[in-house]
């Protein structure tokens, strides 16, 4: 089962997360995007393994083809001399000769209409929009984390967390953060992933709604319990889904990216690891978390700005993955002030109907 946000972020917190179910960092004024993180029903623990389901839930029949789901294995893109995860890891693997799933994009469609898609990042005057990525050194001194909603579902601490005058966090500042407040740090060396969502530097040092870890050496798949969630509704490691500035300035992005939908089903299909239901959401045909959408190969990208062209082909080769509830068919890109509008208004052209859902595993919960 997926999670409600707890009190505490409707009342205690609201001052401080002024977005923290559903954030509006959209990089323009007519966007709501981020993610509400966590949000949705109440909370289990589960580690069995695939299941298979037909109907109940709400969700409709899994349509999933039963063929190869798993892509070819990729090039596995570099954030402080560490790769991100495994060649074969979901993120890495290219997905352009995957069977397309027709029941399953016929769904989607029917819930996005004729919105287009959105890059959730840019900047607004000296305002940065996305989600930085810090990288530390080995020797980066390790700093204790209080998990305020989620402690049972957090790898514990010490994080090593860097210092409050030098650390890039979503939202901007880590004292008085605005939206999701991501913390995304990359340790050198060791090339662990430490990831923390809903996080503040207070009087007494660190507070995060949750945490995870991740190995980068290995396939992120099944580092943590099913059931878990992250620092994502998904239960999936952020920063290998972020759209990288350096990458699209080299002309060459080579992992799928992360994308929100507003509502999302009580399943989840690999390679995500626990689902969400937003309070409001009716459940019912919703995609599950973990689902992989990719541009279709017909569509027309001729008219895109080079670096809009570079994502495109991302998204046909790469796809997206569903990692968390947001604004529908946003994705997200790192926060950089070299971002300019002829990177992100091109991409604002894309219609979320150009894209198709890759076949599926089987669907989960």
């Amino acid at each position: 089962m997926g999670k409600k946000l707890p009190l505490s972020c409707a009342f205690v917190l609201v001052a401080t997360l002024s977005a923290c179910s559903g954030s509006s960092n959209a990089g323009d004024s007519n966007g709501a995007s981020g993610g509400n993180g966590n949000a949705s029903g109440g909370s289990q623990t589960t580690s069995g393994g695939s299941q298979t389901t037909s109907g109940g839930n709400g969700s409709g029949a899994s349509t999933s083809s039963g063929g190869d789901t798993s892509g070819t294995p990729g090039t596995p893109p570099q954030i402080g001399d560490c790769a991100m995860f495994t060649p074969d890891d979901a993120w890495n693997t290219e997905i352009s000769k995957l069977a397309a799933d027709a029941t399953w994009t016929s769904r989607v469609q029917a819930m996005v209409g004729d919105k287009n898609i959105h890059p959730d990042y840019g900047s607004d005057g000296a305002t940065l929009y996305g989600i930085p990525i810090n990288v530390v050194p080995m020797d980066q001194a390790l700093v204790p984390v209080t998990f305020d909603w989620y402690p049972e579902e957090s790898d514990p601490g010490p994080y090593p967390f860097p210092g409050v005058a030098d650390v890039k966090i979503e939202g901007n500042s880590p004292e008085a953060c605005d939206g999701d407040c991501h913390l995304l740090t990359v340790q050198q060396g060791t090339c662990m992933l430490y990831e923390g969502y809903a996080c503040e530097h207070r009087a007494d040092g660190w507070h995060c709604g949750n945490g995870a870890k991740f190995d980068l050496t290995k396939n992120s798949y099944g580092q943590r319990p099913k059931g878990w969630t992250s620092a994502d509704a998904a239960g999936l490691a952020i920063t290998p889904g972020i759209l990288g500035y350096d990458e699209v300035r080299a002309g060459k992005v080579t992992h799928a990216i992360r994308f929100t939908m507003d509502c999302t089903t009580d399943m989840f299909v690999k390679p995500a690891s626990h689902q969400a239901v937003p309070t409001g959401c009716d459940p019912a045909n919703k995609p599950p978390m973990g689902m992989r959408v990719r541009l279709k190969a017909d569509f027309d990208a001729s008219s895109l700005s080079a670096s809009a062209a570079v994502v495109a082909e991302a998204m046909k080769t790469y796809g997206m993955i569903l990692a968390d509830n947001g604004s529908d068919f946003f994705f997200q890109g790192e926060a950089n002030a070299g971002w300019t509008d002829t990177d992100i208004e091109p991409l604002k052209t894309i219609p979320a109907n150009a894209f198709e859902v890759v076949a599926m595993p089987p669907l989960e919960n």
